[in-house]
């Protein structure tokens, strides 16, 4: 009983300035991610699969794009069950302020929660790539009898700067919490490890309550969870730390902040591999989204006995709903719905969002196209680099190309 007596809070206002362009026109959660999906799918799909069917979206910054894909996507949980996806933009009902922090905006949405009447929140991120059984987690914190459980897994040492750092005992109490340290301190038996906060938790929800409005009357707090409410309650309450590991091994799972170019398009490589560790091929655990009408992938020419051989092939590339590969050629490539690369041209290592039409001759590499961008023939990106920043793309240290969503070539 204890999913139905919990509610999931997605916090869903991330700017992800780190991925311009990708975020000019909409919030990281939005970002279009393997294909057909968005970022957000992969939290709400791990509620769904987790049997949690009370979920808020909170949102902020950008949220057109994203309020319409759950609207057109996510709308099918009958409300009359109580089970619903609701998206809250901020409405300033508790103070003037756009939410100051991640702890705000759950503060803020106090009286939304309240109708609710859950036994527990569990608060998520909605820009995170990862599969995790909310529902394992949740029992967990019950049966500790915890106040508030954080979800962790370790991270190398000088990456700690980006997290929140812990240090538990044997019980897995956490016993010392310190958000983005600049010296991180390592696990016990492991020098070159930490052990970080994913941004994920778990609190009974009036120990929440409670904490949230002593944190809202303190000057100078940042109204945060991982800068002020968890380092201000370690010390007087059961504040328990849950790895994310597989049963089996102790393995961490597979989990990506994708923050930046690099990691976005590294983790949207991953799925193409022979044996992804992400599996969207899971029968048990299905990774839903919102599927347009269209027809399936079409692949034409095959015109190999001639001087100028062309062949409309993919490989080892995922390839979307609606798109026509006609006479080009696509590797190791995701290619989002209603995408066209015409013939002779050659797409490789790169990610083209929906309706991004390729011309004859082109060559791309190591590119991110932003939705509906039109490719003239004989176009190279991502070939030279003093050629991209020319024509105003941008280029990543590592050689990323991102093509922004109204480029004109």
């Amino acid at each position: 009983m204890s999913m139905h007596n919990s509610l999931a809070v997605v916090l869903a206002g991330g700017k992800g300035s780190r991925l311009d362009p990708l975020t000019r026109d909409r919030s990281k959660p939005a970002v279009p991610f393997g294909g057909c999906f968005r970022i957000i799918d992969f939290t709400l799909s791990n509620c769904l699969n987790s049997g949690l069917r009370k979920i808020l979206v909170v949102t902020q910054y950008k949220a057109a794009s994203l309020e319409r894909h759950i609207e057109l996507g996510w709308h099918f949980l009958p409300a009359e069950l109580g089970e619903f996806v609701n998206v809250r933009p901020p409405e300033q009902r508790v103070d003037e302020n756009w939410y100051l922090g991640t702890a705000d905006a759950i503060y803020q949405n106090i009286y939304t929660i309240e109708k609710v009447r859950p036994r527990y929140i569990v608060i998520l991120s909605g820009d995170h790539i990862y599969r995790m059984n909310y529902s394992r987690f949740v029992s967990d914190h019950i049966e500790a009898k915890a106040d508030a459980s954080i979800a962790c897994l370790p991270v190398p040492l000088e990456e700690g700067r980006r997290f929140g750092v812990m240090q538990i005992d044997e019980t897995r109490r956490v016993i010392s919490f310190r958000e983005k340290p600049s010296n991180p301190d390592s696990m016990p038996g492991f020098p070159e490890k930490c052990l970080a906060s994913m941004g994920i938790y778990v609190f009974n929800t009036d120990f929440l309550f409670e904490q949230l409005c002593i944190d809202a009357n303190e000057p100078g707090s940042n109204r945060d969870f991982g800068r002020d409410i968890i380092p201000s309650i370690i010390e007087s309450s059961h504040v328990r730390a849950w790895p994310f590991q597989k049963s089996d091994t102790g393995e961490p799972e597979y989990w990506r902040d994708v923050g930046t170019l690099d990691s976005y398009f590294e983790a949207n490589m991953d799925l193409i591999s022979v044996s992804p560790d992400l599996n969207l091929y899971d029968p048990d655990w299905p990774i839903r989204t919102y599927q347009p009408p269209l027809p399936p992938p079409k692949f034409v020419f095959n015109d190999a006995n001639v001087e100028s051989p062309r062949v409309g092939h993919a490989m080892d590339s995922l390839v979307c709903s609606g798109t026509v590969i006609s006479g080009g050629a696509v590797e190791r490539s995701v290619l989002s719905p209603r995408v066209r690369v015409n013939s002779y041209s050659h797409v490789q290592n790169s990610i083209l969002f929906e309706g991004v039409e390729v011309g004859r001759h082109c060559r791309i590499e190591r590119a991110i196209i932003d939705k509906g961008v039109r490719i003239p023939d004989g176009t190279r990106i991502g070939i030279n680099r003093e050629e991209d920043l020319a024509r105003g793309l941008t280029v990543t240290e590592s050689g990323i190309v991102a093509v922004a969503r109204n480029v004109r070539f």
